[in-house]
């Protein structure tokens, strides 16, 4: 099963065809960056109108059984998670119904400050809240995954603390691989593997060790060395694809409603690597990782299987186990 742990495309019958295409079993997309609640549920009835006119492509899924299920019909699962807690908009009995809605990540903040954290391009990281403590312990009772992928050190490092179930990384590379703070360190990852987490590495080129040029062969040694570091349950795939989108989300994503500044004129998508470009390249990927000497099932972990692990755990609501 092939497992991408984060993707904002343009949604279209052809980025659809392509998931199917590259055999992908699920894709956790972004439905909110700034929007509020009201905004978040506009983008799931969006979603429901595809679910409706792309049937036989994708279907909506909450946890494993459904991954199964769908993967089984040959259509790609969607599982849909916010990168900001906006959407909460400060009231902590959102969290319910959001997940009653369908949502099952989210990060506690998206690289500015947030009600829960700091993110990670804030100049000073107080680390998380009182309100945060609050969401991860709400978060863990429902069965809503913990994202820290935008967060700032100190913050990740306390919701992987005060969290009572493993957290994730959906989409990151090393800091070592990459230097930029968007990135985590190695006691970040150390400390969210010996709790149980898993890291997805992305293949956004601005976490890459050579940004658009990075090869393939590059892309898996850096894989492989984390995996010597951590262990080879730590990691999965979290591609950040932002397929087709146009630079203005960049702008969106940056900016928000937080400042009249302009977000600048970097605010471009970089070029994706030859070899990866969208749904369709994930079996490369595979092939990729088995040339530089992991094994088979090695490489079915990295593509997938430890995010269901991980789905299996973190999905399951406080009273529902077996």
């Amino acid at each position: 099963m092939i497992v991408d742990a984060l993707q904002y495309a343009e949604w279209s019958e052809r980025v659809f065809r392509q998931m199917r295409e590259g055999d992908v079993s699920a894709v956790h997309a972004t439905i909110a960056y700034h929007e509020t609640f009201r905004e978040t549920v506009d983008e799931l009835i969006a979603w429901n109108r595809r679910f409706e006119a792309h049937a036989e492509l994708i279907t909506w899924a909450g946890d494993v059984a459904a991954i199964r299920q769908a993967n089984d019909n040959g259509r790609t699962a969607i599982l849909f998670g916010l990168q900001n807690p906006s959407p909460i908009e400060g009231d902590i009995g959102l969290l319910e119904i959001l997940h009653r809605l369908g949502v099952r990540f989210m990060q506690i903040a998206y690289n500015t400050q947030s009600l829960l954290a700091a993110g990670w391009t804030e100049l000073e990281d107080g680390g998380v809240t009182r309100f945060g403590r609050e969401a991860i312990a709400e978060m863990n009772r429902l069965g809503m995954a913990i994202d820290l992928s935008h967060a700032a050190d100190r913050s990740a490092r306390d919701a992987i603390a005060f969290s009572s179930r493993p957290v994730a990384l959906t989409h990151a590379n090393p800091r070592w691989a990459r230097e930029t703070g968007r990135n985590p360190p190695d006691e970040v990852i150390a400390a969210l593997v010996e709790r149980g987490g898993v890291m997805g590495f992305s293949l956004y080129p601005h976490h890459l060790p050579d940004g658009s040029e990075t090869t393939l062969e590059g892309f898996c040694t850096m894989v492989a060395r984390a995996v010597e570091q951590h262990g080879v349950g730590a990691f999965g795939l979290g591609s950040d694809l932002c397929q087709d989108r146009s630079d203005e989300t960049v702008a969106w994503m940056r900016t928000g409603r937080w400042t009249k500044a302009p977000a600048g004129p970097d605010a471009v998508f970089p070029k994706q690597p030859d070899w990866f470009r969208g749904n369709g390249d994930f079996p490369g990927i595979a092939d990729g990782l088995a040339r530089i000497g992991f094994a088979n099932n090695e490489v079915s972990a990295l593509m997938g299987g430890n995010w269901m692990r991980f789905f299996e755990e973190a999905f399951q609501p406080v009273g529902d186990a077996p």
